[in-house]
């Protein structure tokens, strides 16, 4: 199609519809000279006549009665397109579909998403919490948020927390009755809580220790193995057993004494949590989400999920 073949046939098709191109000329904001030049050009290019013109009338061919039942539709997509290209301007509208797991909805968005929810009236937000890794844009979703190491890397990923650890913990009552472990090989001889993944293979969550280069992977036997973070977590505080829980979880309690770490050294930062997109235009209500979200450098790691 030539530049200009466009305008030319939504022209050819106001002028069919008003049979008039004194009519459709102050439709379009164009001179009925113009416009009647504009139709004598296109019926050249095409080769074939489209209106039949008298003194006191214009009506469409028959050439030009098939064109205008094949434009009709093509012309209200182009328009309904050029309507929603409002989602990509203007003020933050619309509705965005976010997934992430139990602690991403925990400690990124339940601090921040009510004050963005209050900040921007005619965005709509619809959360799926499922520890899965599925398909983003299979799953129509806009945006996820998962561990950094998880994210796949044709993806735009954006910090929304600063890097985060997992430790190993017990009640002072537990450690009372057990030895605490001096490396994750002796986590054999203790009672663990574990996690299972809910979806895909629904394995068991290994507990990952580092040190000295050396990585480690444990699933230590358990009384307990549970898909809920928060039942796990009650097990745990109650002294049923060791947990394998995120540091900012329970770094008050291990301040304060009700909880007690262990295998400190073997524990180590990891990328924490990003919200990723596809690589593509973005719409104003994800960027300011994407704003809302944002984790500076500069922001003490202590202010997480607050």
């Amino acid at each position: 199609m030539r530049r200009g073949d466009l305008d030319d046939l939504a022209a050819f098709a106001a002028v069919a519809r008003a049979r008039s191109f004194t009519r459709a000329a102050a439709e379009l904001g164009l001179s009925p000279s113009a416009l009647s030049h504009a139709m004598r050009a296109l019926e050249q290019r095409l080769g074939v006549r489209l209106l039949a013109r008298t003194t006191r009338s214009v009506a469409p061919t028959t050439a030009g009665e098939r064109l205008l039942q094949s434009l009709g539709p093509a012309l209200a997509q182009v328009a309904q397109g050029l309507a929603g290209l409002a989602d990509w301007r203007g003020a933050p509208s619309g509705t965005l579909r976010l997934t992430t797991f139990c602690s991403g909805a925990r400690l990124v968005l339940a601090p921040a998403l009510p004050r963005f929810l209050r900040d921007h009236p005619d965005v709509s937000v619809e959360v799926v919490v499922e520890e899965r890794l599925g398909d983003l844009v299979a799953g129509g979703f806009d945006a996820g948020i998962r561990l950094g190491e998880t994210v796949d890397r044709d993806m735009v990923a954006v910090r929304v927390g600063p890097d985060l650890r997992t430790v190993v913990v017990g009640t002072p009552e537990y450690f009372s009755r057990h030895p605490k472990p001096r490396s994750p090989d002796e986590l054999s001889e203790h009672r663990c809580v574990n996690y299972r993944l809910s979806g895909g293979d629904g394995g068991l969550l290994p507990w990952e220790f580092e040190r000295d280069g050396r990585e480690v992977k444990v699933r230590p036997s358990s009384q307990l193995v549970s898909t809920d973070e928060v039942l796990s977590g009650a097990a745990v505080r109650a002294g049923a057993g060791l947990g394998y829980m995120f540091e900012v979880d329970v770094a008050a309690e291990i301040a304060d004494g009700r909880l007690i770490q262990v295998l400190d050294d073997w524990c180590v930062p990891f990328p924490g949590l990003y919200l990723y997109y596809p690589n593509r235009q973005v719409t104003p209500a994800l960027r300011a989400l994407i704003d809302a979200l944002r984790w500076p450098a500069d922001r003490p790691a202590a202010q997480f999920g607050t």
